[in-house]
């Protein structure tokens, strides 16, 4: 059986250059300030993980089943329809900071935001500081 390779891989793309791709203006903008804000919480450069993800600090994963690989520690994507970003270890015990939040969704792992006007930016930096502490803790990673 072949081994399991995954599909979202680092790679040494330009962030800046991906970045300056991202249209329309305003989700440029606003992405250029999940990039600030994401650099301020980890004190990391990013790193591109594929082609539309921008990721900051990684960790190593081992599953029971012998799978293992690397992923980004938190990140996002400016996406065609909303900014989704990364939170690792999902949202169990951020309902609180959630509340607070504003207007979004979530999937498992994903926070789905259609503009950083719809939300506190102050409750996104602590919902990103926690998670990122979170996965230091479950996988003694760094950023």
């Amino acid at each position: 059986m072949a081994k399991y390779q995954a599909k979202t891989k680092q790679t040494a793309a330009s962030v800046p250059a991906f970045l300056n791709t991202v249209e329309p203006a305003e989700k440029r903008a606003d992405a250029r300030t999940i990039d600030a804000l994401m650099r301020k919480v980890t004190g990391v450069k990013p790193k591109m993980w594929g082609t539309s993800m921008v990721g900051y600090g990684s960790y190593h994963y081992k599953y029971a089943t012998g799978h293992e690989g690397d992923a980004m520690m938190v990140g996002f994507s400016p996406r065609k329809q909303n900014l989704t970003v990364y939170i690792m270890p999902g949202f169990s015990g951020y309902e609180a900071l959630l509340a607070r939040l504003g207007k979004h969704s979530t999937g498992k792992s994903c926070l789905y935001i259609n503009r950083l006007s719809d939300i506190d930016m102050t409750v996104l930096e602590k919902l990103v500081a926690r998670s990122v502490d979170a996965m230091k803790q479950l996988y003694n990673a760094g950023a």
